[in-house]
């Protein structure tokens, strides 16, 4: 009996299987939305994907093959750190200090133990909820993230003007990399109701570790920008592939006020601390190929509106177009809102 319960046990498993694969594929015919989002957000997320890692490279390019691009950032890297205020000062501190433990012979910094912390538990989160493709995605736009920290060998820096940084290419900041990895990742495995607080904090720890790595003299600030754009067009490919067990359940699906309050005020501070931060650039354009000591305050404030506008602006799109992927609404009464109300005839 006992051999006979265990050879039925796999035709009993693949029955499930079975069912659950026809169950899909009866409401995929009911509603399309229950299997996969809406074919409009998935090319919005390609696009603005594709967007972010195309400005990227932009700003690579603009800081680093110009001579105003160069002296901007040797200006923001000799004195970002005496020029922050207190407070910044006190939150950049503890993430500073290059190693303060370390694990079999690697040494470690508390930027390694927070986001990796973060990182589980998003992990976590994913696997309690048996969110399995939501994993899978998340491990592709890890590999990614990962990746890409392997241009800092690959791309170029030419000698133009002498500098006090390190003459070798930087960009982009592995660690910058790594807390947005950490965010994103923590962001798409919360349910709805968490999902405009996560994006809060996501912003913010990235942009605290965005200005420590410069005002430890580790990176320049095109280092942090680029790892903050690639990281979220990266996150935003992934979610392009977005399907059932990735997305919120269709019984449990609404619009969400937080989300679209808190993610409209993050991507409009956003666009608006990167306005800022340009128009000090060019106010302070003439002076940066003498090295003007007047132009020197000028860069770092722009460089910390600027990162400040990045972070804000991608974490914002972000929890914007995970909300309509992972829960679009339809009025066909299965999926979100019930249907809405039949028009007056006239």
């Amino acid at each position: 009996a006992a051999r006979k319960r265990k050879a039925a046990a796999p035709d009993e498993h693949a029955a499930d299987i079975d069912d659950e694969v026809a169950i899909e594929r009866g409401l995929a015919r009911r509603d399309p939305l229950t299997v996969r989002p809406r074919v409009s957000s998935r090319v919005l997320c390609a696009v603005f994907g594709v967007l972010m890692i195309a400005i990227s490279f932009g700003a690579w390019w603009i800081a680093v093959r110009t001579e105003d691009g160069q002296s901007y950032e040797d200006m923001v890297f000799s004195g970002f750190h005496d020029s922050l205020p207190s407070w910044a000062s006190a939150l950049v501190a503890p993430f500073i200090s290059r190693n303060i433990t370390s694990i079999a012979g690697h040494p470690l910094n508390f930027t390694v133990i927070v986001s990796a912390l973060l990182i589980v538990v998003a992990a976590v989160v994913m696997l309690v909820r048996k969110r399995w493709w939501l994993v899978g995605q998340s491990a592709v736009f890890a590999a990614l993230c990962f990746a890409s920290t392997y241009l800092k060998g690959v791309l170029p820096r030419p000698f133009i003007i002498n500098t006090v940084s390190q003459p070798a290419n930087s960009a982009p900041s592995g660690h910058t990399m790594l807390a947005v990895v950490a965010g994103v990742l923590l962001l798409f495995a919360v349910p709805r109701g968490c999902r405009a607080w996560v994006a809060l904090v996501g912003a913010a720890y990235a942009l605290v570790i965005g200005l420590s790595v410069i005002a430890g003299a580790w990176h320049r600030p095109v280092d942090v920008v680029m790892s903050l754009l690639l990281a979220g067009g990266f996150a935003l490919l992934a979610m392009a592939f977005t399907r059932t067990s990735g997305m919120d359940a269709p019984g449990k699906r609404a619009s969400s006020p937080s989300v679209q309050i808190v993610g409209t005020v993050m991507i409009t501070a956003g666009v608006l601390c990167c306005c800022y931060a340009a128009y000090i650039m060019w106010q302070i354009e003439p002076g940066l190929s003498l090295s003007a000591s007047w132009a020197s305050v000028g860069a770092h404030v722009s460089t910390f509106a600027m990162i400040a506008g990045v972070s804000s602006l991608v974490f914002g799109m972000l929890l914007a177009m995970r909300q309509i992927t992972a829960s679009p609404l339809s009025r066909a009464g299965l999926v979100g809102a019930p249907p809405a109300p039949p028009k007056k005839k006239r």
